[in-house]
C-alpha cells in the first residue's frame, strides 16, 4: 500500500521493541500493531468491543472477585480456587452430577498417574507424547554396588481418563443387556502447554474435566449420540448460554489410527446427529484427534465471542486396542462402540467463558454470596443476623456488612462484588418485619416482608433466573 491515505479507519494500538530476525546481534526495530477498518464507525465498534472484552477478562475478574489465582510458586498454568471461586465451582459440579445421575450415568473415579504401559496400550505414547509431561523413573531397587536389582517402571501424569475407563470396562465380563453404559468422572489431568500459549483458566496445565465415555452397541450409536448431543445443549443453556453451532472434525491421514471405512461410518452418524438439532454445522477438515471423528459445541458469549465448549466424540479404534467386548443376545462377543464427551471441557475453562459471559455478575444461583445484609446503623445488624438465619435455612448463600463503613459504602462495596440482592434494613423495617430489597443496577424495593423477600430469592435461585 503507498500510502495510509487510501485506509478509510485506522489506530495504533500499541508498538514493541524487536531485533531484526529474532538475532540479538542484529539492530534493534521498532515494531508497531494498529488496526484497519473500512470505516471510522466500524474502528469505533471493534475499539468498544476490546475494551468491554478487557473489562471481561476472567484473570482480571479472578482477581477483582477474589475467585483464583496463579501464585509462582505453583507454576504456570496451575490454578488455586479461593473460598468464593471454590462456591462457584462447587455449584457447577453438582448440578452435573445431578444431572448426570437422572440421565442414569454412572460415577467412577481414576488415580492422577500410572504406569506408561497404559498410555503405550491406547496410542496416546505415539499421538500425543509432546502434549504429556515427562515420565516419572520410579521403583528402581539397587544393590549395595550400585547394580540394579529390581527394575522400576515409568509413570505418566494422565492428559486424559479414557484409557482408566476402557480398564473400568474391562475388569468384568459385559453383557448386551448393560449397554449402554455410561461412564462419569471429574477427572482431573495434566498437559503440557507450553508457556507462549498458557491463558489463564481457558489454557492451563492442570485441570478438571467432566469426563464421560459411553458404550455401546453400533445399533445404539445413532440413537445414543442424538439423546446424548441434546443432554449436552439442554446442560449449557441451564447455565446461561444459548446461542451455538456444531463443528465437526473430519479425519486427519497423517495423524489417526484405525481404517478408512470405520472413519466414514463414525463421521456419517456424527454428521446425521448433528444436522438433526436444527443448528448450523460447520466442517472441520482433518481437525479430529487421532482415533475418531467429533462434534464440537460451539457457543458466542453476551458479545459475540465463540467459544468452544462441549466436544463428542465416536471412536471404535480404542476398543480395539483395549480388546473390549460384551457378550451378544446371540452369545457371540462383539466389540462396542465408544463415545467420549466432555461437556464443559474443562471445569476451569467453562468458569471461566461463564465468568466473561457475565462479566462476574453471576444469577444467583451461581453466585457465591447471593445476598448481603445491609444495616443502616450499628443497632439494626442483629435484626439482619435474624433475617440471614432463615435465609440460611432456606439454603442460601448470604452475608451480614456489620463492619465500621457507612451504609453507602457497604452497598458500593457489595456492587463491587456483584451480589444479586442487598437487604437493608432500617427502625422502620425492623418495626414492620420488613427489608429494601436493592438490586445491581441500583433500583430499589422498599417494605417487603421478609417471608416475601426469603420466598423472592429461593424463587429465582430455583429458576436459575438472572436478575
Amino acid at each position: 500500500m503507498p500510502t495510509t491515505r487510501l485506509i478509510p479507519a485506522f489506530k495504533l494500538m500499541r508498538s514493541a521493541a524487536a531485533y531484526w530476525r529474532g538475532s540479538e546481534k542484529n539492530p534493534q526495530l521498532q515494531r508497531i500493531y494498529g488496526t484497519a477498518w473500512a470505516s471510522r464507525d466500524d474502528l469505533k465498534a471493534h475499539l468498544t468491543f476490546l475494551e468491554e472484552a478487557e473489562k471481561r477478562d476472567h484473570r482480571r475478574l479472578g482477581t477483582e472477585l477474589d475467585l483464583f489465582s496463579f501464585p509462582d510458586e505453583i507454576g504456570s498454568g496451575l490454578a488455586v480456587f479461593h473460598p468464593k471461586g471454590g462456591i462457584i465451582r462447587r455449584v457447577m459440579e453438582d448440578y452435573s452430577r445431578k444431572q448426570h445421575e437422572a440421565a442414569n450415568y454412572e460415577f467412577v473415579y481414576s488415580p492422577h498417574l500410572t504406569k506408561a504401559i497404559l498410555f503405550e496400550k491406547s496410542g496416546h505414547l505415539d499421538w500425543y507424547s509432546e502434549g504429556m509431561y515427562p515420565p516419572m523413573d520410579l521403583d528402581t531397587e539397587y544393590d549395595a554396588d550400585g547394580q540394579v536389582k529390581r527394575q522400576g517402571a515409568q509413570y505418566y501424569m494422565k492428559p486424559m481418563n479414557c484409557p482408566f475407563h476402557n480398564l473400568i470396562y474391562s475388569a468384568r465380563g459385559r453383557s448386551y443387556r448393560e449397554l449402554p453404559l455410561r461412564l462419569f468422572e471429574f477427572g482431573t489431568v495434566y498437559r503440557y502447554e507450553k508457556s507462549g500459549v498458557v491463558h489463564g483458566l481457558t489454557r492451563a496445565r492442570g485441570f478438571t474435566q467432566d469426563d464421560a465415555h459411553i458404550y455401546c452397541t453400533r445399533e445404539q450409536m445413532a440413537e445414543e449420540l442424538d439423546r446424548l448431543l441434546t443432554f449436552v445443549l439442554d446442560l449449557l443453556r441451564d447455565y446461561g448460554l444459548d446461542d451455538f453451532y456444531l463443528e465437526l472434525s473430519t479425519r486427519n491421514p497423517q495423524k489417526s489410527i484405525g481404517s478408512d471405512e470405520v472413519w466414514e461410518e463414525a463421521t456419517e452418524v456424527l454428521r446425521s446427529v448433528a444436522e438433526n438439532q436444527g443448528l448450523e454445522l460447520v466442517m472441520d477438515p482433518e481437525g479430529a484427534a487421532f482415533y475418531g471423528p467429533k462434534i464440537s459445541v460451539q457457543t458466542r458469549d453476551a458479545i459475540g465471542r465463540s467459544w468452544q465448549m462441549s466436544t463428542i466424540q465416536v471412536d471404535f479404534n480404542l476398543p480395539e486396542r483395549f480388546d473390549l467386548e460384551y457378550q451378544a443376545a446371540d452369545g457371540s462377543r462383539q466389540r462396542p462402540v465408544m463415545i467420549h464427551r466432555a461437556l464443559f471441557g474443562s471445569i476451569e475453562r467453562f468458569f471461566a467463558v461463564l465468568l466473561e459471559h457475565y462479566a462476574g455478575a453471576f444469577p444467583p444461583w451461581l453466585a457465591p454470596v447471593q445476598v448481603v445484609g445491609i444495616p443502616i446503623a450499628d443497632e439494626h445488624v442483629p435484626y439482619l443476623d435474624e433475617v440471614a438465619a432463615q435465609l440460611r435455612a432456606a439454603g442460601i448463600r448470604v452475608e451480614v456488612d456489620s463492619s465500621n463503613d457507612r451504609m453507602q459504602k457497604k452497598i458500593r462495596n457489595a456492587q463491587k462484588q456483584k451480589v444479586p440482592y442487598m437487604l437493608i434494613a432500617g427502625d422502620e423495617d425492623a418495626a414492620k418485619g420488613a427489608v429494601s430489597f436493592r438490586f445491581r443496577d441500583g433500583t430499589q424495593d422498599n417494605g417487603i416482608a421478609i417471608e416475601e423477600a426469603i420466598a423472592r430469592v429461593v424463587d429465582a435461585v430455583d429458576r436459575r433466573i438472572q436478575v
